[in-house]
């Protein structure tokens, strides 16, 4: 770690002010996250990160959508938790009204407190792997910081204090592909799954293990795809082990990604990335991959009901 640590400064470029298209004019809201939301100039993100009561409030919000699923018709609760957006936001500002009279100590001691610390833990250990092995690779957008600068943003606040930015990546790496099966080209949608396996692998060659590899999570910068969210990193070998058994006895890998509907008309390429990515994805091929100077931590349990709430909310 230390090796990776030691070349970390020269991996983020330093700029003597921030980027022109930053302070041209006010930034757009891009996308959110359970911790963060983003804001977007033409070529940099900055992010904002929330409040702990935003978060206690969202967490909130995703306990009650999960125990509607099965009452709201069609999966429109699943849906909304897998593309947040508006809603979400409308739902959170209904229940802000309710969390914020509870001291946050009373929060601590629920469920949803143990969840939150857990989230927040995650998101931290994850940024901290990513500085570590991945700041300055081709696996992540580049990064820059530079002096604390001002800038504009649509809705609240208006305006934040930045110092530092991060390459806007083209598109998601799951509305890229759900834009080629619109077009039908399907032989591109097997390309683009081939490249999200290689980086997996590049993943573990550098010592870290992605245990929330939804596509939304990764984006598409030309013709490689990269990591945007972090916060499902582990180096954690019980983590690891613990989370490639656990999906052995569920869905198959394409449900589990998100790509039932977008490929139901081809399960050729189904049945393919399916059985490419069980060849892929299992400790046996993630040892093979594992520096040899990089020695895996051992330990460290989240609490129940984990899948879910560490997912953007």
């Amino acid at each position: 770690m230390s090796r990776q640590a030691g070349n970390l400064e020269c991996h983020v470029k330093v700029l003597p002010h921030a980027p022109e298209d930053l302070t041209r004019g006010r930034l757009v809201r891009l996308g959110e996250g359970m911790n963060k939301v983003v804001y977007a100039a033409g070529h940099w993100v900055i992010k904002r990160e929330r409040r702990p009561s935003e978060i206690i409030t969202l967490i909130c919000v995703w306990k009650l959508l999960r125990r509607l699923d099965r009452l709201l018709p069609g999966g429109l609760a699943r849906r909304l938790l897998e593309r947040p957006g508006k809603r979400i936001r409308f739902l959170r500002l209904m229940l802000v009204p309710l969390v914020l009279p509870v001291p946050r100590c009373v929060w601590l001691a629920t469920h949803i407190g143990s969840l939150w610390r857990w989230h927040s833990s995650r998101e931290v250990q994850g940024q901290i792997l990513a500085d570590t092995y991945l700041a300055g690779t081709l696996l992540m957008p580049a990064r820059v910081t530079f002096p604390p600068t001002r800038v504009k943003v649509g809705g609240w606040p208006g305006w934040l204090v930045v110092s530092e930015a991060t390459e806007r990546v083209e598109t998601t790496l799951q509305d890229r592909i759900n834009e080629l099966a619109r077009a039908r080209r399907f032989d591109d949608i097997e390309v683009w799954l081939e490249r999200f396996l290689d980086l997996r692998r590049a993943g573990w060659k550098c010592g870290v293990f992605s245990a929330d590899p939804h596509l939304k999570n990764y984006g598409v910068i030309a013709d490689r795809v990269v990591l945007l969210d972090a916060g499902g990193l582990t180096n954690n070998w019980r983590d690891i082990e613990e989370h490639l058994g656990l999906h052995d006895e569920l869905d198959s890998p394409h449900v589990r990604l998100g790509l039932e509907m977008t490929l139901r008309d081809r399960p050729d390429i189904s049945q393919r990335f399916d059985a490419s990515w069980r060849a892929t994805v299992n400790p046996e091929a993630v040892r093979d991959h594992w520096p040899r100077d990089v020695r895996p931590r051992m330990g460290g349990e989240p609490p129940a009901d984990r899948a879910g709430a560490g997912r953007d909310a």
